[in-house]
């Protein structure tokens, strides 16, 4: 073997195992190396190698299983291949007593990558076969002790017929010139192959068309087994035939099909009379033919205006000389097919009956009066002037308190769709104009999908969070809805997906917010806003029985039978459990309540005896409380009592202790105010209102004022405000600092804190009851803890109204404060407030810091002249 007989390989060769592929000599393969001791030869041996011997490796493939590691493994029997036994050639042996048969290979080319894990990819050409004798070591890389089979092939074998050997050589090169001139020789790779032919040694041949032929990697194996070159003729030949078969076939499939091509137009006109089967291809072209005749009928019958009609005519007329094949014709097909399922004059006739919308409304929602009073007007207007453009409501108001289901049931009201479209956190216009058709992916814009959707032109539409609209370099949302919200303008709406106007003006548009500062001028100017305030505690408990609690006991499978919960418990969960101006958080813990009795109920109909943690009380309604208070009570005579199954479990105290814990919000408004310098303020969140604690301290210092718990510039400027206005009438209200000076910040630091430091705070609203805090400071008075109060300052000590009165009084009514100060300008704020909550407060009207000091502190702010209390002394 001239070929074999050239090559001098290292007696040792460390050992790459791999199960991609096989490797035959003479050819070449791309490998994957990601495991942990062929990396590591890698780095060894192929990256810090500097001699050519360095680089040549044995190449051992595994093909017998693969899905297994050839990597771990104590020795290399795992993955071998059985050959001859040990004996036969007087070699020891691997393992088991057989022969591992390899390739000896040159790593021609080592690219290393991180993803997606660490490996290096190799590319390696097979030199010659070689046989493993002895395994040196395993780690950090198997290393063997080798011997070259090729090199041995001209001794071993001398004893064979030259005349056989050459009449299969003869043989096999007659089947390889024959199915190389099958192939295409303008391929430069199929020309190189045939010049490789005549000048490569026979004896070369069979591993490198075995190699190039498709062949699986078993076949591949048993050639690189067969060490005598006679064998390897021998199995080579049957594969050179197969392929060469293989070709025959897919040539005589290719000759008739150009013929066919010549015939199909004249068989086409008579196919139904003949009833020639027809392909695949042409069904699939005649049924899109007759879909887009079908298109094209439904677009002239449909009702759209004159406008679309001409611009669909025209892309239909487009899409008949289109090719299908092109992308544009599906974009095409599928704007067409947009067009026509709008609902361009359908719409719903409405059911307006105002005595039943009234029902209807005071059914789903407990007061909210001044909303459904608006409500009503809209459907009065709309019964008496059929043709009225829709106007734009906007819902402002806290969390939870039925924003969103009030549009629900002003849809059903009107018996129109509903459909809601979530603008929280869109930030991109063509999420409200749509995309243009030049774009790969585009679509319309969520109105004209919501019209789609729904299938008339007069839903309602609740556009939800609309305060929460982003701005990006996609552009302004906000801004694109300008013209989707504008009476004026909405008649004629064009979406850029569409490029066609479509009339918005039927649409009744419903907008919520939780505030209107974050929504642009422009955008507020074209919608009516309607305030949603909170509920009073009142309030939530009807809406707690009217609708939670039903809802809750539904969800749960629970019926009124095996579950009280009475108002004094639903005003406990109020005051304690939560504190927010809906009642979402108040739903959830009723829906605790009800998941813990429903394993009470699960675990009583399976259980004769009554559970461990029960108690019974006596009296005339025997009645089980819930409670994990089994100290004494499940030790007790009575614990092991079953109630009967018809008793309801009583939700009491002790039974929401059980099973919310201990109660999150207790009244600590007395305690915070027993040293001077506390005063109690009330600000305005989009959660609703909350009362705000302001604290105040001084010590020896340079006058420093300094401020803390995330405040704005706004609640800056009122505590600058404060301390001047103060500073400028210490001597009127007798306020000395430490050392007796009416100058406050003469050797004095003071430090305003307002708690809850992560809550960023800011607004006007809080000048008022600074003054009051340092007030107290330095007067050393405490103030009334029953008083709140709230109010821009002027640097004249002027009290200028504020906003969000309504919010403040109901938080100031949940803490249960009894008096609050208000601007006097702000006095007709209290006729949005319940009677009853009105009732329960003491309203202080106050136009300057005089009135308010004087009904912050018992007794009033007036001090005695300094002379008076000298002349008293003496």
């Amino acid at each position: 073997m001239a070929a074999g007989s050239a090559i001098q390989i290292p007696s040792r060769l460390p050992l790459l195992l791999t199960h991609e592929g096989v490797l035959l000599p003479g050819s070449t393969m791309r490998t994957s190396v990601d495991s942990p001791r062929n990396m590591q030869l890698v780095r060894s041996r192929l990256l810090k190698g500097t001699s050519l011997r360095s680089t040549i490796i044995g190449v051992i493939p595994n093909t017998s299983d693969p899905t297994s590691d050839c990597d771990d493994l104590p020795s290399l029997h795992r993955c071998h291949r059985q050959l001859v036994p040990a004996g036969t050639s007087g070699e020891p042996g691997l393992g088991d007593g057989a022969l591992l048969i390899g390739t000896a290979a040159l790593a021609v080319q080592v690219v290393g990558s991180n993803w997606p894990k660490p490996h290096y990819t190799l590319l390696v050409t097979g030199l010659c076969r070689f046989q493993i004798l002895q395994l040196l070591k395993e780690k950090p890389y198997p290393v063997a002790e080798v011997e070259q089979l090729d090199r041995l092939e001209q001794f071993t074998n001398q004893h064979k017929s030259e005349e056989e050997l050459g009449e299969l050589s003869e043989q096999f090169y007659k089947y390889a010139v024959q199915l190389v001139e099958m192939l295409d020789m303008s391929v430069p790779a199929v020309a190189k192959l045939r010049r490789l032919l005549d000048n490569l040694p026979r004896e070369a041949l069979p591993d490198i068309l075995t190699s190039i032929i498709r062949t699986s990697n078993q076949e591949k194996l048993q050639i690189l087994d067969a060490v005598r070159l006679e064998e390897r003729f021998k199995m080579t030949i049957p594969l050179l035939v197969r392929q060469i078969e293989g070709l025959k076939l897919l040539q005589k499939t290719r000759k008739p099909k150009q013929d066919d091509d010549k015939r199909v137009v004249a068989i086409r006109p008579n196919r139904r009379i003949n009833h020639i089967p027809s392909t695949t291809e042409d069904d699939e072209e005649e049924e899109d033919h007759d879909d887009v005749v079908m298109l094209e009928k439904k677009i002239r019958t449909s009702s759209m205006s004159e406008q679309a009609l001409k611009v669909c005519l025209k892309e239909i007329k487009r899409l008949k000389k289109m090719p299908q094949s092109m992308p544009e014709y599906a974009l095409t097909r599928n704007y067409l097919e947009l067009m026509v399922e709008l609902p361009w004059n359908k719409s719903t006739k409405d059911r307006l009956e105002i005595r039943a919308a009234r029902i209807l409304l005071d059914n789903d929602h407990y007061a909210m009066e001044k909303l459904k009073k608006r409500v009503l007007e809209y459907l009065a207007v709309r019964q008496l002037k059929n043709n009225l453009k829709g106007p734009i409501l906007c819902f402002v108001g806290p969390p939870g308190v039925g924003k969103t289901s009030v549009g629900r049931s002003i849809a059903k009201t009107l018996g129109r769709e509903f459909h809601r479209i979530a603008l929280g956190g869109v930030c991109d216009q063509s999420d409200i104009r749509g995309h243009r058709r030049t774009y790969v992916g585009s679509m319309p814009g969520r109105i004209i999908n919501g019209l789609k959707t729904v299938g008339v032109n007069n839903p309602v539409f609740l556009l939800d969070e609309v305060d929460k609209l982003g701005k990006s370099l996609q552009g302004d949302p906000a801004a694109a809805l300008l013209e989707v919200l504008d009476p004026e303008q909405n008649h004629s709406f064009t979406d850029h997906y569409l490029n066609v106007a479509f009339d918005l003006s039927q649409v009744l548009f419903i907008a919520t917010a939780n505030t209107t500062a974050t929504i642009p001028p422009a955008l507020l100017d074209r919608m009516e806003v309607i305030q949603v305030p909170g509920y009073t505690q009142e309030e939530k408990i009807e809406i707690a029985h009217r609708h939670l609690i039903p809802k809750q006991l539904e969800q749960h499978g629970l019926t009124p039978q095996q579950i009280q919960i009475p108002q004094v418990t639903t005003l406990d969960i109020i005051t304690r459990y939560t504190r927010e101006a809906g009642v979402r958080s108040l739903d959830r813990k009723l829906g605790a309540i009800c998941r813990a009795v429903a394993v009470k109920v699960a675990e009583g109909q399976h259980k004769e005896t009554k559970p461990d943690r029960a108690e019974v009380g006596e009296g005339e309604d025997c009645k089980e409380h819930v409670t994990e208070d089994t100290k004494a009570e499940s030790i007790s005579d009575t614990a092991d009592l079953a109630l009967p199954p018809e008793m309801p479990i009583l939700i009491d105290f002790h039974a929401l202790k059980d099973i919310l814990g201990p109660p999150m919000y207790e009244m600590e408004v007395s305690e915070r105010l027993s040293q001077p310098g506390v005063a109690i303020g009330l600000a305005w969140t989009p959660l609703g209102g909350e009362i705000m604690f302001v604290e105040a301290s001084r010590m020896d210092g340079e006058g420093q004022l300094t401020l803390t718990g995330q405040l704005g510039d706004v609640m800056k400027e009122s505590a600058h405000l404060a301390i001047s206005w103060l500073r400028s009438n210490a001597k009127r209200y007798q306020l000395t600092n430490a050392s007796g000076s009416f100058d406050l910040l003469d050797n004095t630091d003071i430090h305003l804190h307002f708690p809850a430091g992560a809550v960023t705070k800011d607004g006007p609203s809080a000048g008022v009851t600074i003054v009051t805090c340092l007030a107290s400071l330095f007067s050393g008075r405490l103030v009334c803890s029953d008083v709140a109060m709230t109010g821009e300052i002027t640097l004249r000590g002027l009290v200028l109204p504020v906003g969000g009165i309504k919010d403040k009084v109901l938080a100031a009514h949940r803490a249960g404060l009894k008096r609050i100060i208000i601007p006097q300008r702000n006095e007709k704020d209290l006729e949005e407030i319940a009677v009853n909550v009105r009732q329960d407060l003491t309203f202080i009207m106050a136009s300057c810091l005089d009135e308010v000091l004087n009904a912050a502190f018992d007794g009033g702010f007036s001090v005695k002249p300094r002379v008076e209390r000298l002349n008293s002394k003496l």
